[in-house]
């Protein structure tokens, strides 16, 4: 891993032909810059409209005991949303196969290893933890608060649009929607990300067929997870001005990993994670 120079997209793992490791390797952690993705939003890091953080999950974690036989894990990675930067998803995953062939002393030196690396590629502390592949905290549940996904709209826009969204001034609440039918794609490969988005939020209320049209906009856009949930709370904010939103989504794994960004208000924050029946 480089840190003397700005990663690029050009420089990213993603997209291209990878032989996987046979050994620990830290250097296979790509960090991305998250300042420009978010210029476009005219969000600065000195003064974020928002605190949270990304949530990963980890299905294909293993390595070797002291008498060289396997252990298996499933793993939870936390990063906070001020952190500068953000880590390229196919590099994690590579890094993560580099333990396959690596012994370690016990789960708690493994967690030290992780800790330590992606912290120093994320530029602030990551937290880890490890479960086992038959843990009660993998068992799913449902999104909390009203689907919206029934309401019966025509739609025609499939980017980013958000003068569709539409709220009510006069009749302020507070209530927690949300939708699977959140898809965009990835700004590398152009291969399809599929996710549900939560929106909790105390303000004007929300025509729900609008929000439902908003987020379906988002369908053919290319970017990153974390800075479309990003996207979607500096939009909301804007456009219908809240006292206090979240906004969260829990996006389908792709080669092991799935990747659930969380943005709020301060003080607000999602309830225990809440993972989807098709994660």
């Amino acid at each position: 891993m480089n840190q003397d120079r700005p990663q690029t997209l050009i420089d990213a793992p993603l997209g291209e032909a990878s032989s996987y490791p046979e050994r620990y390797d830290a250097s296979l952690l790509f960090p991305i810059e998250r300042a420009a993705n978010r210029a476009p939003l005219e969000i600065e890091a000195s003064s974020l409209p928002f605190v949270g953080g990304d949530e990963w999950w980890a299905f294909e974690l293993s390595w070797l005991d002291l008498r060289g036989k396997p252990v298996v894990a499933v793993a939870r990675f936390r990063l906070p949303a001020d952190s500068p930067r953000l880590i390229e998803s196919k590099s994690w995953k590579l890094y993560l196969n580099s333990f396959n062939q690596t012994t370690f002393a016990d789960r708690e030196a493994v967690i030290e290893f992780l800790q330590r690396d992606l912290s120093a590629a994320a530029g602030a502390p990551v937290t880890v933890e490890l479960f086992g592949v038959d843990d009660a905290a993998l068992a799913p549940r449902a999104m909390p608060g009203k689907c919206i996904d029934e309401i019966e709209v025509d739609i025609d826009r499939y980017t980013p649009s958000p003068e569709l969204l539409i709220c009510d001034e006069g009749d302020v609440v507070e209530e927690t929607l949300h939708s699977h039918l959140l898809k965009s794609n990835c700004p590398v490969t152009g291969q399809p990300d599929w996710g549900s988005v939560l929106i909790a939020y105390r303000g004007p209320r929300l025509d729900r067929a609008a929000l439902l049209r908003y987020i379906v906009s988002y369908r053919q856009h290319q970017d990153f997870h974390e800075h479309c949930v990003e996207h979607i709370f500096v939009d909301l904010m804007a456009r219908c001005r809240p006292q206090a939103l979240l906004v969260m989504a829990r996006y389908v794994r792709r080669g092991g990993l799935d990747i659930n960004p969380w943005r709020a208000t301060p003080g607000w924050a999602p309830e225990l994670p809440a993972r989807l029946l098709r994660q």
